[in-house]
């Protein structure tokens, strides 16, 4: 008997039938492309992806999506800029509601606290914490740079 699928990834299937019968050909490329990133991971890792792993994808697409944009709108080319962020908002419709920045320094204090960390060599260990409550909800790389700071003052 096969295992429940994750929420999140029937959502995202009930999203690519809708978009089908809406004709939506632009939308539909996108979702189909999360599914076949989902896909090829499951494939690969034998495994069904629960919702946290299809998180972790959605987050490795938003982030390639910003990393384009940033590139296309560098080299002047807004007509690839415009279909990266049409992609960017239809991916991030399935991520979880990002946190505030207080929210974020509460999550930075909280695993600081839990992890005893008193210098940047144990940033590891606070990251270790924090990645499994904020993964996808903010920026990773903006979360270590607050880290750093707190832990190096």
């Amino acid at each position: 008997m096969p295992a429940e699928a994750s929420p999140l990834k029937v959502t995202i299937q009930d999203s690519v039938i809708v978009a089908m019968r809406a004709k939506e050909k632009e939308r539909l490329a996108t979702l189909r492309q999360i599914t076949a990133a989902i896909k090829q991971i499951e494939i690969d890792k034998r495994i069904d992806l629960g919702d946290d792993e299809i998180i972790a994808v959605l987050t490795k697409m938003t982030k390639q999506r910003r990393d384009s944009l940033t590139q296309f709108q560098d080299a002047g080319r807004d007509d690839l800029a415009v279909i990266e962020i049409a992609e960017l908002a239809i991916i991030e419709e399935f991520m979880p509601t990002a946190l505030s920045e207080d929210e974020v320094a509460a999550e930075i204090k909280a695993a600081i606290a839990e992890s005893g960390a008193s210098s940047a060599r144990d940033m590891g260990a606070v990251m270790k914490l924090l990645r499994p409550k904020i993964q996808g909800r903010a920026d990773m790389g903006a979360v270590s740079g607050l880290v750093k700071a707190a832990l190096s003052a």
